[in-house]
């Protein structure tokens, strides 16, 4: 049996699912992903909304970090945002570490499949890296906003649409998704 590790780009699913109305369960999703596989870990990367850009958003992101505390093999990797002149706010280190990671334990021989839950193309050359050391590298996404050159790169990719997501998807009474990055949190941030 296939070991597998997912690698959950928080930011690029939220705006990923937001965009196509859709709010996802971030555990229902790992176990749908699964598909019968060993699991190693889940890995959940997001940048911290610091308390100084928005109260409200940095207190419901809190408490969404925090429903990871309890969950089986969930672990939380956190970035930050940073202010920039002209009142933005920019997301460092999230990527960075996501593709250290990926790469790092694929040469630790710590799973065969890796699954990458994100549109960014910023990670072909990690993804690249990873079949490289002879692992297979899945790419689950949102149409809107994907990488074609990550998707040329992958092994096998699974779009993140309504039909996909049956049993993924989160109460329409949570009025507000608790990870309101900083889209939600300033307009103008990059």
């Amino acid at each position: 049996m296939a070991r597998a590790s997912i690698f959950f780009d928080g930011s690029n699913l939220y705006h990923g699912g937001k965009r196509a109305g859709l709010r996802v369960d971030v555990q229902k999703l790992a176990k749908k992903l699964l598909d019968g596989r060993e699991l190693i870990r889940n890995y959940y990367y997001a940048a911290t909304v610091p308390q100084e850009m928005n109260p409200e958003v940095h207190e419901n992101q809190a408490r969404f970090l925090a429903s990871f505390d309890y969950a089986d093999y969930f672990e939380v990797k956190l970035g930050r945002i940073e202010p920039r002149p002209k009142g933005r706010w920019e997301e460092k280190g999230v990527d960075a570490q996501l593709a250290t990671d990926m790469v790092f334990f694929a040469a630790r021989d710590q799973y065969d499949v890796a699954i990458l839950v994100s549109g960014d193309g910023d990670f072909k050359h990690t993804v690249q890296a990873v079949k490289d050391l002879g692992k297979h590298v899945e790419n689950a996404y949102f149409r809107e906003g994907h990488s074609r050159e990550l998707m040329k790169t992958c092994d096998r990719f699974i779009e993140l649409d309504e039909k996909y997501l049956k049993g993924c998807l989160r109460p329409e009474r949570e009025a507000r998704a608790p990870i309101a990055l900083e889209e939600d949190a300033t307009a103008n941030a990059t």
